[in-house]
């Protein structure tokens, strides 16, 4: 069943702001695209934001929801302060949409401070546009604020750097017809010069879990802050394999201990667990 032509346009427009963020990612796809057909099935895309209540999960959900996606699995992420939800359509060639929230009030004061500072900013009726979950950053910030939640939460800067955009898109491995096997695709993107997530492991997850995953890093992207640029980890591409359940059926949600570790795609310090 074809996708309802909103749903392409909204998906194509959150494609096109993310490629200036992920510098790789048209060069991975293409890589694919010329395998397979020139068609590429997304496994899901991921978006990030505070959980406070002019921007949280369930707003940046909204036009997902009005499009028809139903919220499905709930993650927690207690060593990094998250929770997330996952969002699924009911037609099944759509990528799901999984979005993570950081537990603001579980940061210090100081960093509290900085990102309800932020926050105030962001006008509530724009908050409720269709675009808004892909219209960057709707606050201005400087470079020591920045610095300053980057020593707390590699996630709250990531944020305040960026506003609202897709972190990442997702190659379904289940849908290529070059590889099948997530080794092959990794050794793939090795092999073309890009440098993958090693933390916990290239592979996240397992057969045994239903889920494997893969993510390359994010490169350094420059950001115009309100007093000069600075450069800062961007957006990334990741890889899944799903698996069948007893029934039969491909397993649809995440595994949270693999997601944990996903998340350091965008970190500046790979391997640097103390931060969120």
């Amino acid at each position: 069943m074809k996708a309802p032509l909103e749903v392409d346009v909204l998906f194509e427009k959150i494609w096109r702001d993310y490629l200036p963020l992920a510098p790789d990612a048209q060069s991975i796809y293409d890589l694919f695209a010329q395998e397979n057909n020139g068609r590429i099935i997304n496994d899901h895309i991921a978006l990030r934001t505070f959980n406070l209540p002019k921007v949280n999960l369930e707003k940046i959900a909204l036009p997902f929801v009005r499009a028809g996606y139903k919220p499905e699995g709930e993650y927690e992420f207690p060593g990094r302060k998250l929770f997330a939800r996952h969002f699924q359509h009911n037609q099944p060639e759509l990528p799901k949409i999984f979005i993570s929230e950081l537990l603001v009030k579980e940061l210090s004061p100081q960093a509290r401070n900085i990102i309800e500072g932020l926050v105030s900013q962001v006008d509530e009726k724009e908050v409720l546009k269709e675009d808004f979950c892909h219209s960057g950053r709707p606050w201005s910030i400087d470079i020591q604020s920045y610095e300053e939640l980057l020593k707390e939460s590699e996630y709250a800067a990531w944020v305040a750097a960026h506003g609202f955009q897709a972190n990442h898109f997702t190659v379904s491995i289940n849908h290529l017809e070059s590889d099948q096997d997530i080794s092959q695709v990794n050794s793939k993107i090795i092999d073309a010069g890009f440098k993958m997530n090693d933390v916990g492991g290239v592979i996240k997850g397992s057969p045994n879990v239903l889920l494997e995953q893969s993510s390359t890093m994010a490169k350094n992207v420059t950001v115009s802050f309100s007093d000069g640029d600075r450069e800062v980890p961007g957006c990334f591409y990741e890889f899944a394999k799903r698996y069948p359940m007893i029934d039969g059926k491909l397993y649809q949600g995440f595994v949270a201990a693999s997601a944990d570790k996903i998340f350091e795609s965008t970190h500046s310090e790979p391997h640097a667990d103390k931060k969120t």
